[in-house]
């Protein structure tokens, strides 16, 4: 939903499109390799799910860091984004997630290449319409409050179109925990820890490590480039 934020609402429902139709296309890449290191080398799946979580936790960390320690956090210089760099910035980051989805479905189904192609492809387009429906929804509160009011529903109008704001940030705080989770469970899951009694706490306190982690050599990278 933050890909669409700030844009004109006439480009909104199209960006929110164009990521899906993009999201579609990766549950296809998703299955097809998932398939292939299924059928030749089964044990790969678990390094890619680790690899994935990886990338999340690095995500997750790389929007804290750009938060609250961003050394142009004093003075922001505005950086124009294209609708297609939004739209492949999105795109990009579905992929992992439909990469992550695709495998961890994959564990729970025990059938032949035909059934379990079909299983997958049901899980994929069901959990892109599912997320990208939501997005939909959301992006359109504050149109749809601007609908009430001018039917005279002044009020609960405003009530939608100043809660949009609230809504926004609040989606991209836990869009990052989420991220942090879900790579947390994922290093819990392959490292067997349980350190700590309460699950998801160890899961964020896993997702910050791996995404720390992850920032070494890209920041290293950077350095030199």
């Amino acid at each position: 939903a933050g890909v669409v934020h700030g844009v004109n609402p006439s480009r909104e429902l199209p960006i929110v499109g164009k990521i899906f139709a993009g999201s579609l296309i990766n549950k296809l890449i998703a299955i097809a390799v998932v398939i292939g290191i299924n059928a030749f080398y089964p044990p790969l799946l678990n390094w890619t799910l680790i690899l994935g979580g990886f990338y999340l936790a690095y995500e997750g960390v790389h929007k804290i860091v750009e938060k609250f320690f961003s050394k142009d956090k004093v003075i922001k210089k505005k950086v124009i984004i294209s609708e297609n760099q939004k739209v492949f910035g999105a795109i990009k980051t579905d992929l992992i997630l439909s990469i992550e989805i695709i495998v961890i479905a994959n564990s729970y189904i025990n059938a032949e290449l035909l059934e379990r192609l079909l299983s997958l492809s049901s899980v994929g387009i069901l959990a892109s319409i599912i997320i990208y429906g939501l997005v939909s929804l959301i992006v359109k509160i504050d149109d749809f409050g601007i609908y009430l009011i001018e039917k005279d529903k002044k009020s609960l109008g405003l009530m939608f179109v100043n809660s949009m704001p609230w809504i926004m940030k609040s989606l991209g705080i836990i869009g990052t925990i989420a991220m942090l989770m879900v790579a947390g469970g994922i290093f819990s899951h392959a490292l067997h820890a349980n350190f700590i009694p309460v699950k998801f706490l160890q899961d964020i306190i896993l997702g910050l490590i791996g995404g720390l982690l992850a920032m070494l050599p890209v920041s290293l990278v950077q350095k030199f480039l």
